[in-house]
C-alpha cells in the first residue's frame, strides 16, 4: 500500500511498517487502523515525518507513531524515538514547543446526577478562579526570578511546600513530580521572565480543564485501585509548562541547528535539528528541558489546587465531603533517560514522547505502589464534544513501543481549516444540547477546538487496546469545560 507517497506495509490489523529506504537508519512503524491509515493519514505530512526520524544518529529499533499521528514541528505530534545514549542525539522537536504539556486527573466522591445542575455555577467559577488564554497570569502573586528557579528545580514540590496540594500529590505524580538534574542556570533569562507570573495559569489551544463524569468501566479491578465508579465526577486538567517552556524550546533550537553542522549531520529536515546527547550542547538542553518539565508539573499542581477550592466554594463542602484527590499525572512531550531491553540487552537510551504517553507495565519501580499491580494510569484525552480514557500500560509496551502509548485524540484539520468549517454555525448550542457546559476567552478557540478537528478517540485508542500497548480501564464523559 502507498500512503502519501510512502510504501507501507501491513504487520497486522493495528500496526503498520516502513520499510528502510534511503537514509533511514531503522524501519517506521505506526500504530493504525486501515480505515484512519486510508482516510485521516492520506495527505497528511506526519508520515513524511515518521521517516525522517528515521535518519537520527544513533536511533534504535523503529521510528515510532501512535494512532494520535498527525503533523508537528520535526517528528510527528504522536511521534516516538529511543536513541542510543552513547552515539545517539536529543532533538527539541522530539519533545515540541510545550515541553511537559501533560495531564492531570483527579477524582470526587460526587456522583454526576446529584450536582448536574451546578455544573453552570462550577464551569463560571473554575473559569473565574484558573486565568486561561494566551498570556494568562496571575493565579498566584507574581514570582521572582530567584523563587522561579526553585520551581525549575523542584517542580511540583515548590507547589506543595507553598500550601498547593499534597505530599500525596507527589507520590501519584510521574516522576514524583520532578526531574533530577534539571538546571535552572541552564534555562535563559527570558524563558525565566515569561514564567514570571505564569503558575497555576491554562493556557490556551488544546488546553483545558474538564468536569467529566465516569461514563462506562471496561476493568472492574483497575478502576476500583483508581478509585472510580460509574457516574462518578472527574477532573481532568491539560497544560504544560507555558511560555517558559516555549522559550526554552525557542532558545535551543537555535543552539542545536549550529551543532547539527558543528557534528556533520546531515538530517533530511532542518526542523530535526539535535546534537549527541553527551554534548555540551546536548546535555545543556537536557538540563534546561527539564527544568522546563518540573515548571509544567508545578503548574498542573497549582491548578489542581485552585480548582479543589473552586469547588469546595461553589457546593458549600468539606474536603472530607468532596473528596478531591489526585488519581494520577502524566506528561506527553518529554525525553527522558531510561533502561530498555533492545536486542536481547538492557541498554540506556533517550526516548524522545512527542504527542506521546508514558505506558509502563504492572510491576514497574517507576509506577506508585498502589497501581503496580494493575499498570501505570495512562490518561487519554478526546475533544470537548465526545470522551475520553483512562487506560493502563502494559508489558508489551516495554516491548513494542519503548513503553509509550496515545495520548489524545489527534488533529485531523488546522485551526484555520477548523475555523472555515465553524462559520455559520453555534457550536456553543451545539455542545449545550450535548449537556455540556463550555466557557473560553473567545469564540475563536471554541471554534478552533471544536470536536470534528479531531479523529474520534475512541478509534485511536481501541487501536491501543487491541494491539495490547495500553488496555482501556474507564471511558470519561464531558459535562464542563473551561478553555483559552
Amino acid at each position: 500500500m502507498r500512503i502519501s507517497g510512502i510504501e507501507i506495509e501491513k504487520v497486522n490489523d493495528n500496526l503498520w511498517e516502513i520499510p528502510k529506504f534511503g537514509g533511514m537508519l531503522v524501519p517506521g512503524r505506526i500504530y493504525t487502523s486501515e480505515k484512519m491509515l486510508e482516510g485521516t493519514l492520506q495527505n497528511d505530512e506526519a508520515l513524511k515525518q515518521v521517516v525522517n526520524v528515521a535518519h537520527l544518529p544513533g536511533i534504535q529499533k523503529y521510528s515510532l507513531a501512535m494512532p494520535d499521528i498527525h503533523w508537528g514541528y520535526g517528528f510527528p505530534i504522536g511521534g516516538v524515538a529511543a536513541t542510543d545514549i552513547n552515539n545517539g542525539v536529543i532533538s527539541p522537536g522530539g519533545v515540541g514547543y510545550d515541553i511537559n504539556c501533560g495531564v492531570r486527573l483527579a477524582r470526587t466522591s460526587l456522583n454526576f446526577e446529584s450536582i448536574k445542575n451546578r455544573i453552570q455555577k462550577l464551569v463560571e467559577n473554575l473559569f473565574n478562579d484558573i486565568p486561561t488564554g494566551v498570556g494568562a497570569s496571575g493565579a498566584i502573586k507574581k514570582l521572582n526570578a530567584a523563587e522561579i528557579k526553585k520551581i525549575l528545580r523542584d517542580g511540583a514540590e515548590w507547589a506543595v511546600s507553598n500550601g498547593f496540594g499534597s505530599k500525596h500529590d507527589i507520590e501519584l505524580t510521574e516522576e514524583n513530580g520532578k526531574l533530577k538534574d534539571a538546571d535552572p542556570e541552564a534555562v535563559s533569562p527570558r524563558a525565566i521572565e515569561r514564567g514570571m507570573d505564569q503558575a497555576g495559569t491554562l493556557g490556551s489551544g488544546n488546553h483545558f480543564l474538564e468536569i467529566d463524569f465516569v461514563e462506562e468501566i471496561f476493568d472492574e479491578n483497575a478502576a476500583e485501585i483508581f478509585g472510580l465508579f460509574k457516574g462518578q465526577i472527574v477532573i481532568q486538567i491539560h497544560t504544560g509548562s507555558r511560555g517558559l517552556g516555549y522559550q526554552v524550546c525557542d532558545d535551543y533550537l537555535k543552539v542545536l541547528v549550529q551543532a547539527e553542522k558543528k557534528y556533520g549531520f546531515k538530517l533530511p529536515d532542518k526542523q530535526l535539528a539535535c546534537a549527541p546527547i553527551k554534548s555540551t550542547e546536548g546535555q545543556n538542553y537536557l538540563h534546561a528541558m527539564r527544568a522546563a518539565a518540573n515548571f509544567a508539573w508545578n503548574n498542573r499542581q497549582v491548578i489542581m489546587h485552585l480548582a479543589r477550592n473552586s469547588f469546595k466554594r461553589t457546593l458549600s463542602i468539606s474536603d472530607a465531603e468532596l473528596e478531591f484527590e489526585l488519581i494520577y499525572d502524566v506528561c506527553h512531550n518529554i525525553a527522558k533517560i531510561e533502561e530498555h531491553e533492545i536486542d536481547g540487552e538492557v541498554k540506556k537510551v533517550c526516548v524522545h514522547r512527542k504527542g506521546a504517553t508514558r505506558a509502563f507495565p504492572p510491576g514497574s519501580k517507576f509506577i506508585p505502589e498502589k497501581y503496580r499491580s494493575v499498570g501505570q494510569p495512562v490518561l487519554i484525552p478526546g475533544d470537548m464534544g465526545r470522551y475520553s480514557y483512562i487506560a493502563v500500560g502494559t508489558e508489551k509496551a516495554m516491548r513494542e513501543t519503548f513503553g509509550s502509548s496515545c495520548h489524545g485524540a489527534g488533529r485531523v484539520q488546522s485551526r484555520h481549516q477548523a475555523l472555515k468549517e465553524a462559520k455559520g454555525r453555534n457550536l456553543v448550542e451545539e455542545l449545550t444540547k450535548k449537556g455540556i457546559v463550555i466557557q473560553a476567552k473567545g469564540y475563536k478557540t471554541i471554534a478552533e477546538e471544536m470536536p470534528h478537528a479531531y479523529k474520534d478517540v475512541s478509534e485511536v485508542v481501541e487501536v491501543m487496546h487491541h494491539a495490547g500497548i495500553s488496555t482501556k480501564v474507564a471511558k470519561l464523559k464531558p459535562a464542563g469545560v473551561i478553555k483559552g
